[in-house]
């Protein structure tokens, strides 16, 4: 895959980043959740130091990050705890 250098920008600071061609839409969309969230965080909060920001905007992933893994480990035990009860049905009838 083809390498690709662009600049996005982030809370008005611009940053070149070289990123392979199928990641750049997916990271052209993040950028621009990125400075939604912050945007909103500044409309709504008495914050305007641009670090606190971006930190809490980090700390709103990174939440939704460890809710979705906790999730998906519950998922993951349940479908190993199913795959293994019919694992034991099939070996009874065989």
């Amino acid at each position: 895959m083809k390498d690709l250098s662009i600049k996005v920008n982030i809370a008005g600071r611009m940053y070149p980043l070289t990123v392979q061609q199928d990641e750049e839409e997916s990271i052209r969309k993040a950028v621009k959740a990125i400075d939604e969230m912050v945007k909103d965080y500044e409309k709504n909060y008495a914050v305007k130091d641009k670090q606190d920001l971006l930190s809490m905007v980090a700390l709103q992933y990174a939440t939704q990050v460890v809710n979705l893994n906790e999730k998906t480990e519950s998922i993951d035990k349940s479908l190993h705890t199913k795959l293994n009860v019919l694992n034991d049905l099939i070996s009874e009838v065989l």
